[in-house]
């Protein structure tokens, strides 16, 4: 449960950003500053969006390398428990093999006792 929180953490980061990015353009187009300023303030913003894209990529390859690991511990986990699954299965199979040797024989003790056309 801790990889899911893990997770949610970097895709919150990530929303953030994203977030951050779209409201401060969104907040100088519509502030009262006349077009010379304005345009000065949007073109120091896009000088920092090769960073925060920068920023952005960095975050995202953070997160597709955890979640790649916590699908592959997933995966060895699960190999793991088929792995004794399958030998418990194995060794059950075994064991009723061993107990009645022939579970659908004649020869069996139990079918013995069920013949009544014998006599």
């Amino acid at each position: 449960m801790a990889d899911k929180n893990n997770g949610n953490g970097g895709l919150f980061l990530v929303g953030v950003l994203v977030g951050s990015a779209i409201g401060a353009v969104a907040g100088l187009l519509v502030a009262p500053r006349s077009g010379k300023e304005t345009r000065r303030i949007l073109q120091k913003s896009a000088r920092a969006l090769p960073e925060l894209a920068e920023d952005l990529t960095t975050t995202m390859q953070l997160q597709a390398d955890r979640l790649s690991e916590s699908a592959r511990r997933n995966w060895d986990d699960t190999l793991i428990r088929l792995k004794e699954a399958v030998t418990a299965g194995i060794e059950a199979s075994q064991s009723l093999a061993t107990d009645n040797p022939f579970p659908d024989s004649e020869e069996s003790p139990q079918g013995d006792n069920h013949h009544s056309n014998d006599h």
